[in-house]
């Protein structure tokens, strides 16, 4: 027990580290992002120096210059910033191993959409992690790389495709977590193999009293603007594990089309206003008309009749929807977790404390098992215990005409 117990703590630590790190990471990132906006040249800089920007915080004053390449000499103390970003990646990839990982059976695997092992769900992970990030790196070294509008469309489709791509071999929640974890590790190999390199030939230059080559800022910079407009996506999609009609569906390709258009929209936003010029309120009206689309799209799906039509299963015997019924498909599907002392190997406690062991338990969470197992196919996890379609028929009959059914039945 006490094992189980300090894995519960190992991978809430490792949720907490990366949380924090991320939080930093983000921070660093929008504010030197805010910075760069907000830099105006002048006469009487520095050579070299390409702008500058006059802050106040925390009852002080700050004087901050940037040179477009390098200044004329080495100074004595610099600060790197690289630390964060890959603490905040460490700690996800950890956090991956733990949860998805070692739950693959639950997490990765959906027999429904692919038959895999274990160790083949996780190698289509990790394998689609460094593949999807090579793919990126040589989209950005092409010639599509000199022109930003087509880069951005080039990635937009790219990171839209993977989504599909792992749809069709993982469960719904392993892909959609999958691509968080591929954005993430494309923003920090970003950082690390890309921007810090180029600014260590730089440091490497002036040290020996050479001109810095000023292709490693340009490019550095291209890397960092990416990184700004993925973050709020790859946020999303950090929280969007927790709700299943973000994930369970056959559209959430479309729902993170939508996310990365709706990240784009609001740094769009903040990063024009940084500059001094009009705000583009425009943009908040177009992030709301995405919101909406998310939410539109997510009513879609699945369509369990014509599911059970595709897998020949008969409909016209289904028993009357009550909740009797409903409480024997729950208590046969989703129970064998969702109980007191659960009977699931390896579950202290009842999936975030909910328990479906009597029918005033499923009356009571009517509505989270809809949306678990009849608006999505989040529940149960892979569909591990087989539920049918005919079974999520009966629940979504049963939960759209509860109060009538038990009138009845109490009749």
């Amino acid at each position: 027990m006490m094992a189980d117990i300090a894995w519960i703590w190992l991978e809430t630590f490792t949720r907490w580290l990366h949380v924090l790190a991320g939080v930093v990471w983000i921070g660093n990132s929008f504010y030197f992002v805010a910075l760069d906006q907000s830099l105006k040249p002048r006469e009487g800089l520095p050579t070299g120096a390409h702008g500058e920007a006059w802050q106040v915080h925390g009852g002080g004053f700050y004087h901050m210059v940037k040179y477009l390449v390098a200044p004329n000499t080495m100074p004595d103390e610099l600060r790197w910033f690289k630390w964060e970003s890959y603490t905040t990646w460490a700690s996800g990839f950890f956090l991956l191993v733990l949860v998805y990982y070692f739950g693959a059976e639950l997490y990765l695997i959906d027999e429904q959409v692919m038959a895999l092992s274990q160790t083949a769900a996780i190698a289509v992970s990790f394998v689609g992690l460094l593949i999807g990030w090579v793919i990126y790196d040589q989209i950005c070294r092409s010639p599509i790389g000199r022109d930003a509008r087509l880069l951005a469309l080039t990635g937009f489709v790219f990171l839209v495709a993977a989504t599909y791509g792992f749809a069709q071999i993982l469960s719904a929640r392993g892909a959609f977590m999958q691509m968080g974890a591929l954005i993430g590790t494309i923003m920090v190999a970003n950082v690390a193999h890309v921007i810090i390199p180029g600014q260590r030939k730089v440091v490497k230059a002036l040290l020996a009293g050479e001109k810095p080559d000023p292709e490693h800022g340009r490019v550095a910079k291209q890397r960092s603007v990416h990184n700004n407009y993925l973050t709020l996506p790859v946020v999303f999609i950090m929280i969007g594990g927790h709700y299943p009609l973000a994930f369970a569906t056959p559209y959430a390709w479309a729902i993170i089309a939508l996310l990365l258009i709706i990240g784009v929209l609001i740094r769009h936003f903040y990063n024009t206003s940084h500059q001094g010029l009009p705000p583009p309120w425009w943009t908040w009206g177009a992030t709301a008309a995405c919101a909406i689309g998310i939410v539109l799209v997510s009513s879609l799906g699945p369509n369990w009749t014509e599911i059970a039509r595709e897998e020949e299963t008969d409909l016209s015997g289904l028993p009357a929807p009550t909740l009797a019924s409903v409480h024997e498909i729950v208590e046969t599907r989703c129970a064998m977790c969702h109980a007191a002392e659960p009977l699931w190997d390896g579950l202290l406690y009842p999936p975030k404390g909910v328990i479906l062991e009597s029918p005033e338990d499923v009356r009571a969470h009517a509505l989270n098992i809809m949306q678990q197992a009849v608006w999505s196919n989040a529940m149960p996890p892979g569909n591990i215990t087989y539920m049918e379609p005919q079974e999520r028929l009966l629940l979504a009959a049963w939960r759209d005409n509860w109060r009538e059914h038990e009138r009845n039945a109490a009749e």
